[in-house]
């Protein structure tokens, strides 16, 4: 297999693990188990939790001690012990435990699997952000790919889906063993902050990176929102029996699975976005996007309105790529080598850690406080538009705070040193 090929196949399984389980936990927990709805808040949380820390931590090692590839297949292997043990618990407490345990190996695979992939692309000479986003578009492919297999399967409310994705996580842990090697680049600390990998947090000294990663703190919070609430939004309109019949209600995760499809279409366009508008232009549009996509959902339905759900859908794609993977990107480009597995880690930490953790809390208690029945019912319109809201102030924000010059490459130039060689 060429290095393409591979670094597609290392994308294709890191994210049909997580898709094989993700979104059909909750109808094993609700369907099957019949536990509390408290106790599947706290299940969704040890994603958050454990990306405060873990992925800086996994980031550190790499870049000090242990090759990237093989830390990476390490993670994949305990994980997959993790979610073979899931089936076994009759406790929702217990089960609490071992899904932070599991998410404490998942969560940092993802930025290792940027490092690892950046590094081979570059080792190889070519231009990673007009090669990578084309790899990484797998990746979505494998997403969708598990939650049909599980769909499929009829593994939704059965302990199955576990098994699949313990057997992927198997298969994707040797796997690593195999993939180019990523060395640490930073074997020599000069000290005691270098000792400790802590030099990758100096990053927010710098004005422009600082206010970056306060940014992808907030969009972060922004995706946890529509990660947590987007499927019972449509669950909710079956109560309604003018709605119980129509196809978008009657399969939920197959409608919001176009997200997922928007996904791959927008992966591809990143070049293009980033050569052209530069990276504020580009978090901008996706900000813009998070107000479209809570917008739509707010004046949609499945029926006459229809094709607003949809169209908040297909704008997801461009919402989450043209933040997350171009967030990488942009940290690759302004980090120091010998911190860039550190780097990514504190990346991923304030999106998937700081800001998931702030969304999912944060959203509960509004929620509760402002936009639930005294039946219990959610209205869903105020919550939608307040989150819109939320996205809209964001974006304002970040157009005045961020300061970034964009140069445009020369014909020939690498694309992954645009935003690199501008000033703060």
């Amino acid at each position: 297999m060429n290095l393409r090929t591979r670094l597609i196949v290392m994308n294709f399984l890191q994210f049909f693990v997580w898709g094989s389980w993700l979104i059909t936990i909750g109808a094993y927990w609700f369907q099957t188990r019949h536990w509390s709805g408290t106790d599947f808040g706290a299940i969704f949380s040890t994603m958050g939790i454990a990306s405060l820390f873990m992925p800086s931590i996994a980031g550190i090692i790499a870049d000090k001690w242990i090759r990237a590839e093989r830390l990476y297949g390490i993670m994949h292997l305990l994980g997959a012990v993790m979610l073979a043990i899931v089936p076994m618990i009759d406790d929702p407490k217990v089960l609490f435990w071992v899904m932070l345990v599991n998410m404490c190996f998942y969560m940092p695979t993802i930025a290792l699997s940027i490092t690892v992939a950046y590094n081979a692309l570059k080792t190889d000479g070519v231009d990673i952000v007009k090669v990578y986003p084309p790899i990484r578009v797998w990746g979505t492919v494998g997403f969708i790919v598990a939650m049909w297999t599980v769909s499929l399967l009829h593994l939704e409310v059965t302990t199955g889906q576990f098994y699949v994705a313990a057997a992927a996580a198997v298969v994707l842990g040797l796997y690593a063993f195999t993939l180019p090697p990523c060395p640490p680049r930073d074997t020599k600390p000069a000290s005691l902050i270098d000792a400790m990998g802590l030099r990758s947090f100096k990053l927010f000294k710098n004005y422009k990176m600082a206010v970056f990663f306060l940014f992808a703190m907030a969009l972060g919070a922004a995706l946890q929102l529509t990660n947590a609430y987007g499927d019972t939004f449509l669950h909710d309109f079956a109560k309604n029996p003018a709605y119980t019949h129509l196809l978008a209600i009657r399969y939920p995760a197959i409608t919001m699975s176009i997200s997922q499809v928007s996904e791959t279409l927008f992966i591809l366009a990143i070049p293009f976005f980033l050569s052209r508008f530069g990276i504020k232009k580009v978090m901008l549009i996706s900000m813009l996007a998070w107000v479209l996509r809570f917008g739509l959902f707010a004046y949609g339905n499945p029926a006459g309105l229809l094709w607003m759900i949809i169209a908040s859908n297909i704008v997801y794609g461009m919402a989450f790529d043209f933040f997350n993977i171009s967030g990488s990107l942009f940290v690759e480009g302004q980090a120091d080598p010998k911190i860039r597995a550190s780097a990514q880690g504190i990346f991923m930490m304030m999106t998937n850690g700081v800001g998931a953790v702030l969304g999912s809390s944060l959203s509960g208690v509004i929620i509760d406080a402002y936009f639930t029945a005294p039946d219990g019912s959610l209205q869903w319109h105020g919550i939608w538009l307040t989150f819109a809201a939320y996205a809209l102030v964001v974006a304002i924000l970040f157009a005045i705070l961020f300061r970034h010059k964009h140069e445009r490459p020369q014909q020939g130039a690498r694309l992954d040193a645009v935003d690199s060689v501008a000033g703060p």
